[in-house]
């Protein structure tokens, strides 16, 4: 498959050949789709949803595509990736099969269903490719919409490659900021909130976005009267179209049928986008999906017969064979042997496909089956033994399930004979092999993750006097943006007034508003932004000014950036830091402790809980030196605290995943983190007064947990535990427990039940007495403590209540 290109200056023979390579391009899309409906109808895929219908307007947006140029795209793009060489006819029923080979199916390796398309960022050590000279296409994701917000953050890495100096290898990421973000959606799809949200928020920023809505009428079998205002997306959006006067979107309409205007539309949106940095939309409507929407049904369920004829006959590629015709590009001839071809080529890539995917696990299972013969020789079980060999042996396309299931239901039968260790031995050896075919990459692999990164303590002059925390955050970010060019804050009012808690005082007036500015109100996009520019190779802080707002993005944070390594098996990162605040704060909407829900939704992200803001800012300086993204959760009650200010900013680091044993004590382990320390502190002070000494544990980071397993070391002496959280009953504390009895089978060591403490049911009310009555208050986390004792010596401890 060739690129599809378009010259500057070209002759008409060129022209007419450029022509013909589209064709053939649009028809290997087609028949890609038809022959992978088949696949999934006889079983060999488990779903496919496909671009055919939409082949047109593809070809016309690769020409204006170019290197450097990102797109963020819908599952139906197959012709564009085709078009600009980064998808071959065997690749794609690669992904279709679900091939677990990143060289076979180099989009996911096997990770997603077909449709979703990427390309290699990083090399296979992690490391970045130069972006700008080859074309870019981040990873998709299915949640419909959901590519929107990555969108804005790839458009806007060029605003911000063309503004700021100073940043490393920026000829690798950007050329003058000339890069265009290229998002492609589904009409339907743009009744999303997140659709609204990146159109406003790049109608603002004036950054180098184009929008394609291909406009088929339905999503799924709902018309679009049920969809859109109006049915028609551009027609609703016409306010955003800027003027002499006023700055927005250049909207531009155009048939998705008609070739010439398509390519016509697609060049003009790159230029004003590329050299102006002004938003596009392209409405490309009367699109068809002959197919309907994908294999689970028929779209002759819902469309009658008129709108059937009409889809037939305005096929986009019906249309362009019929232009290509009329305008002597080529004879009906010509095109019956392109489409004879092109069927014969797809066919064969097909069966290429299928035999590269299962010929490994047929010697897979090859190799099972004399092993069990062996086995079955020497047991006496030999007649069931038999069974499962020759019901393997029949299996005409095994999968790794199926090798699986036989293997540990013969090691049952055997598990009193000879042959066990052997058989043993292979499944584990197996299981090894393949299980990070389907489970790596969760979290970075290369030298730059967040493990490689060693702690640097804090320095202190003599004599250092006390500031307010807000002072060590705000002076550690001056530093860190002073040492590296390339890392940049935005958030609600994160720019002129320097943050709500004045965290980044007089910052922007020092390094600028492209490095430090206000957002509107906008979560989703914020955090869409961070991912962007990330990808990008810039170092983005996306700051939710409260961690309750964080909900508006938690669908963005779980389904796109938790997943961005996972889902490239780690061809692709973004390294973003998310900066939020919480806890202890009176109040439902302020709560600031949504934890559990938070650390179970984003796993693939580390989630970091610093007790000062100390402690926060060496997990700033930690984050920055790897290539990981995390959320940082600073204590809303910590900036007018007091602290010691540190000598060595942006140099000092804070461990991740490495818990800190703050008071050492012999009785019971108390394990917390953030603000409800100083309760437990206040608490393991009063409890000295009666004799019980508390070792207190600050958990620091959520995700990764305590990686040292130094609590258990803790339960091991003292021989009882108690988890303080202020998340509901089940949240963050049931994780934290989890964590210490499963995996550091903390058990073994105690005397006493394993005990958590932690809020309410309910968000907390309001005021100090609601804060008081809703989460854990000093005098429960003591009188907890003690009952736990009474326990122990009830002469000693004799009962509270």
């Amino acid at each position: 498959m060739t690129e599809t290109e378009t010259k500057k200056t070209i002759s008409f023979d060129d022209f007419k050949a450029e022509v013909l390579n589209d064709y053939k391009v649009a028809i290997v899309s087609r028949e890609c789709s038809l022959l992978g409906r088949k696949e999934v109808l006889t079983g060999k895929a488990k779903f496919g949803i496909f671009g055919d219908g939409k082949e047109v307007p593809q070809l016309a947006m690769a020409k204006a595509f170019r290197n450097g140029d990102f797109r963020s795209g819908y599952y139906r793009d197959q012709t564009f990736m085709m078009a600009i060489g980064k998808l071959n006819i065997q690749q794609f029923f690669a992904g279709l099969y679900g091939h677990s080979d990143l060289e076979h199916d180099p989009m996911s390796a096997g990770r997603q269903m077909g449709g979703h398309f990427s390309t290699h960022s990083l090399d296979e050590n992690g490391n970045w490719k130069s972006l700008t000279q080859q074309k870019n296409s981040s990873a998709d994701i299915s949640p419909t919409a959901g590519q929107m917000p990555r969108l804005l953050g790839l458009a806007q890495a060029s605003k911000v490659f063309r503004n700021v100096s100073g940043i490393e290898n920026k000829t690798d990421f950007s050329i003058n900021g000339n890069e265009v973000a290229w998002g492609t959606i589904g009409n339907a799809s743009t009744s999303e909130g997140l659709f609204f949200e990146t159109i406003n928020a790049a109608g603002v920023l004036q950054v180098p976005m184009i929008i394609s809505v291909w406009d088929d009428e339905y999503g799924i079998s709902v018309h679009a009267r049920h969809q859109t205002t109006k049915e028609n997306i551009s027609e609703i959006l016409k306010g955003f179209q800027r003027d002499e006067e006023n700055k927005g979107y250049e909207i531009i309409v155009v048939k998705g049928w008609d070739y010439p205007e398509l390519i016509s539309a697609y060049e003009r949106a790159s230029q004003i986008a590329r050299e102006q940095h002004v938003p596009v939309l392209i409405h490309v409507h009367e699109l068809t999906q002959p197919q309907g929407h994908s294999t689970s049904g028929s779209h002759e369920r819902y469309k009658d017969a008129d709108r059937l004829s009409w889809e037939a006959e305005y096929d986009c590629i019906a249309q362009m064979r019929k232009w290509m015709i009329e305008n002597e590009m080529a004879t009906a001839e010509d095109l019956d042997a392109i489409d004879s071809q092109a069927k014969k080529d797809v066919l064969e890539a097909k069966k290429a496909a299928w035999s590269a995917y299962t010929i490994p696990i047929k010697e897979e299972r090859d190799e099972l089956v004399s092993v069990l013969k062996t086995i079955a020789e020497q047991s006496p079980n030999k007649v069931f033994i038999d069974k499962y060999i020759n019901d393997l042996s029949g299996i005409k396309e095994p999968i790794r399930k199926e090798l699986l299931i036989a293997a540990r239901k013969v090691l049952r039968i055997i598990i009193k004979e000879a042959g066990k260790s052997t058989l043993s031995t292979w499944i584990t050896t197996y299981t090894e092999k393949i299980q990070p075919k389907y489970s790596s990459h969760l979290f970075s692999q290369s030298d730059k993750n967040v493990h490689s990164v060693n702690e640097v303590l804090p320095e202190y002059a003599e004599g250092n006097e006390e500031v307010d925390g807000r002072v060590v955050i705000r002076d550690n970010f001056d530093a860190l943006f002073s040492k590296y060019p390339g890392t940049l804050v935005f958030g609600e009012d994160c720019g002129h007034i320097g943050d709500v808690n004045q965290g980044l005082e007089g910052m922007q007036e020092k390094y600028g508003d492209f490095r430090v500015c206000d957002a509107g109100i906008r979560e989703a996009t914020i955090l869409g932004q961070g991912i962007g520019m990330a990808m990008r190779g810039l170092r983005p802080i996306a700051e939710i000014q409260y961690l309750d707002y964080l909900l508006y993005a938690i669908q963005i944070m779980s389904d796109d950036l938790a997943t961005l390594q996972y889902r490239t098996a780690g061809r692709q990162k973004a390294p973003l830091i998310i900066r939020t605040r919480g806890h202890r704060l009176e109040g439902i909407w302020h709560s600031g402790s949504p934890m559990g829900m938070i650390i179970n939704a984003i796993r693939g992200i580390h989630v970091l809980v610093p007790r000062n803001m100390t402690k926060a800012a060496g997990f700033y300086n930690t984050l920055l030196e790897t290539d990981e993204p995390a959320l940082v959760v600073e204590c809303l009650n910590g900036y007018r605290l007091k602290e010691k200010k540190p000598t060595n900013l942006g140099e000092f680091k804070t461990p991740i995943g490495v818990v800190e044993t703050i008071k050492e004590g012999e009785d019971i382990t108390l394990v917390s983190y953030g603000s409800t320390l100083r309760l437990v502190e206040q608490a393991a002070k009063e409890l000295l007064e009666v004799g019980i000494d508390a070792e207190i544990i600050d958990v620091q980071s959520l995700l990764p947990f305590d990686i040292n397993h130094d609590i258990v070391k803790s339960v091991a002496k003292t021989n009882r535990l108690l988890v303080i959280d202020e998340d509901v009953p089940g949240g963050a504390s049931a994780y934290i427990l989890q964590q210490i009895l499963d995996e550091q089978n903390a058990y073994r060591y105690l005397d006493s039940k394993p005990e958590t403490l932690t809020s309410k049911a309910h968000r907390p009310a309001y005021g100090t007495d609601g804060d008081y009555f809703s989460k854990p208050s000093a005098e429960d986390i003591y009188e907890k403590i003690y009952a736990i004792m009474h326990e122990v010596n009830p002469t000693e401890y004799p009962q509270l209540y």
